[in-house]
């Protein structure tokens, strides 16, 4: 093993013995943490350290604590549904990396690789989408949770500046009222949010599917996790046109078996934040810091620019409504 850092956190948390000579892989496609699976002849787990600085060809910069974040969500996920998070074996908060449950991908497939290669489930993205409200439900309006993940700082910096903030300086006409969707965004609190629910860091598990990747953990707008989810649909209907009829029941199901979920607030009020936020978080995915890697074509970019401006600059406050939109401006 080359990493120093590492090898002490195996070994200082009973990971490994000193006489062990463990297999490490690193595994690629993240952009914020390194992420290692360690196997021995006992036992197999995967280790995740956070990044100071984001591997994107724009700067990006976070704190390490979103780590301990991380932790703290999969833990408080735990105690609501605990089949739909691995479970943390180990953690050092200081150097900002935790040792957790391996699921390996013949038994638990990653849903973005299932989407990508035609196998699109509505059943399954109904079933993220029940996960998403169950755990947003269990934990609106508490204080105590509240206070865990004041975590704003975080979020502003994955989040807010990224999506938000970088893609107004990119258009000029709509910044403003990007500008206002990032104020409105994290002043509103009503539930623990994941941040960063994307196909790519949801497995689908023989018990449903399995949430990852929480570094953007965060006591806020519950309406941006929904949205964050549906984009992803979205792009992924852009890129392979012959699934734009499943991927559009997907985002249909997905919605139906969260908005049941929603009683800490009208929702009609929170299903009206995620279509205005959608819009923008579409343009963010081709204009901002972290911009998705498989829409590469000029055609793609400028449908979903399009697309996006359209619903920025003149909001629906149904998601459904979106969902038509993108399967009638299509032109397949």
């Amino acid at each position: 093993m080359t990493d120093e850092k590492l090898k002490s956190f195996l070994l200082s948390n009973g990971l490994i013995e000193s006489a062990d000579t463990p297999e490490v892989e690193i595994l690629s496609g993240g952009v914020s943490s390194d992420i290692w699976v360690v196997r021995t002849p006992k036992k197999t787990f995967c280790v995740k350290r956070a990044l100071p600085t984001l591997k994107t060809k724009k700067p990006w910069h976070a704190p390490i604590k979103r780590n301990t974040n991380e932790a703290e969500w999969i833990r408080t996920a735990l105690n609501i549904i605990p089949t739909a998070v691995p479970t943390i074996l180990a953690e050092d908060k200081k150097v900002g990396i935790f040792a957790m449950e391996y699921m390996a991908p013949n038994t638990y497939p990653i849903w973005k690789e299932q989407l990508m290669e035609g196998v699109v489930e509505p059943h399954t993205a109904g079933a993220v989408g029940a996960i998403l409200g169950h755990i947003h439900a269990n934990t609106s309006n508490n204080a105590e949770i509240e206070e865990r993940f004041a975590s704003d700082d975080i979020f502003h910096a994955l989040r807010i500046e990224p999506y938000f903030l970088r893609t107004a300086e990119e258009w000029p006409d709509i910044a403003s009222r990007l500008k206002e969707l990032a104020v409105n965004t994290a002043n509103t609190k009503y539930t623990l949010v994941h941040g960063d629910v994307s196909p790519k860091n949801i497995l689908v598990g023989p018990s449903g599917p399995v949430f990852l990747d929480a570094e953007c953990a965060w006591y806020g707008d519950p309406a941006f996790d929904l949205a964050f989810c549906l984009n992803h649909l979205v792009l992924k209907s852009v890129l392979k046109p012959a699934y734009l009829n499943l991927y559009m029941e997907c985002f249909a199901h997905l919605t139906a078996k969260y908005i049941p979920y929603v009683r800490w607030e009208d929702p009609e009020e929170l299903e009206r934040r995620a279509a205005e936020i959608l819009p923008a978080l579409m343009l963010a995915r081709i204009d901002g810091t972290s911009p998705v890697e498989y829409l590469t074509r000029k055609k793609e970019k400028e449908f979903v620019r399009e697309l996006a401006r359209q619903g920025i600059l003149k909001p629906h406050t149904k998601l459904t409504d979106i969902a038509q939109t993108v399967k009638d401006e299509s032109t397949v």
